[in-house]
């Protein structure tokens, strides 16, 4: 329906164009003519008005259009009448074919046009000469410049559209799978130990392994309500559950649960006073806590982790720190996807992040995320 819309839109501006050069053709033509002391005689008006009408359909048939204007202005010059309107049609004619047509068809009917045009220097009514090859030149070659110039900037524009959309699609790409990747990979770090304390505790403590299998049960159901929550969003199908809690700093409480759970131990301290944060940072802050208390899962070993969260009027901090191994730091500490994810988060926003092996042993992950607008 837009595509119509646009077609009808531009056959409206041909025919407005089309009813301007007649006008002007059918009203200019006389005195152009008195101007250069000439008369312009009654055979001089049916080339002007063909000229002017066969450009209503330029943009659909641009070759044919041009052939057609080219025989009617040289038709008319060889007629000995004067420079006149008709000129303004051949202008158009030629610019349409340069801004439509690949630029070596353009150039090949350009000069074909330039050739026809010229004939009338030496062959016609009143030829003027050579004096004449300047001014018939510049009505081909001052057009094809300019719908040439057309040309080129709509294809960079519009090779500019492409690679934007492109830009936009990975990074909608890269955010998908950072979500994805933070929702899964915390919650089946967090399934998988809960799974092997409950083998580990099967045979000789069963209400143990039963409390684990529960935990289990629970951490999937909740892994499974985010991820659903967040494939919702990216499909854009079907409105999330809004009774669901989108992921914040608010939901540290039950991240700090799931870990207890899992056997680590975590501490939440809160300085400064909470409030409600930018949707994208209050998600960065929460995002990273999850990622780093995954690696403390994954990599730590039997450990304790601490989550500090300060507010501060214009940023809000987070670090988490852990007792486990930080003097032997995994792959995935030093450099991997999930700490490539939390610092694209953090400086995207215009924050900063850190992680390294904490002093007294052990790891650290900090970052600082400002709260105002981001350029």
């Amino acid at each position: 329906m837009d595509r119509g819309r646009g077609d009808r839109r531009r056959w409206l501006l041909d025919g407005l164009l089309c009813a301007a050069l007649l006008a002007i053709g059918l009203a200019g033509t006389a005195p152009a003519g008195l101007n250069q002391g000439m008369h312009a005689d009654p055979v001089a008006y049916p080339p002007v008005v063909v000229a002017a009408l066969v450009l209503a359909v330029r943009r659909r048939w641009p070759l044919p259009t041009l052939a057609v204007v080219v025989v009617a202005a040289t038709a008319y010059l060889m007629l000995g009448q004067p420079y006149g309107p008709i000129l303004l049609s051949f202008f158009v004619a030629v610019y349409t074919v340069a801004a439509h047509r690949p630029v070596r068809t353009a150039a090949v009917a350009g000069a074909v046009a330039l050739a026809a045009l010229v004939g009338y220097v030496f062959v016609g009514v009143r030829p003027p000469g050579p004096v004449g090859l300047m001014p018939a030149a510049a009505w081909v070659v001052v057009p094809f410049a300019v719908g040439v110039t057309v040309r080129l900037s709509r294809e960079a524009a519009a090779r500019a559209r492409g690679d934007e959309a492109r830009r936009l699609a990975d990074a909608e790409r890269l955010r998908v799978a950072r979500e994805v990747h933070d929702v899964v990979g915390h919650g089946l770090a967090a399934i998988h130990l809960q799974a092997e304390i409950a083998l580990h505790l099967l045979a000789r403590r069963p209400e143990q392994a039963e409390a684990a299998l529960t935990a289990i049960s629970r951490t999937s159901k909740e892994a499974l309500d985010e991820l659903r929550v967040t494939l919702t969003v990216v499909r854009r199908e079907e409105t999330a559950d809004p009774r669901a809690p989108a992921p914040g700093l608010g939901q540290l409480p039950q991240l700090r649960d799931r870990l207890a759970g899992a056997g680590v131990p975590v501490t939440v301290e809160v300085s400064g006073t909470p409030r409600p944060l930018p949707v994208a940072v209050d998600l960065a802050a929460y995002r990273v806590v999850q990622e780093a208390l995954t690696n403390v899962l994954r990599h730590a070993g039997p450990a304790t982790a601490a989550v500090r969260v300060g507010y501060a009027s214009a940023e809000v901090t987070v670090e988490v720190t852990d007792t486990g191994r930080g003097g032997t730091t995994p792959p995935e500490r030093s450099g991997g996807f999930g700490l490539a994810g939390m610092r694209e988060r953090v400086t995207a926003l215009g924050g900063t992040f850190s992680a390294g092996p904490a002093p007294p042993g052990g790891f650290r992950v900090h970052a600082r995320l400002p709260l105002r607008e981001v350029a």
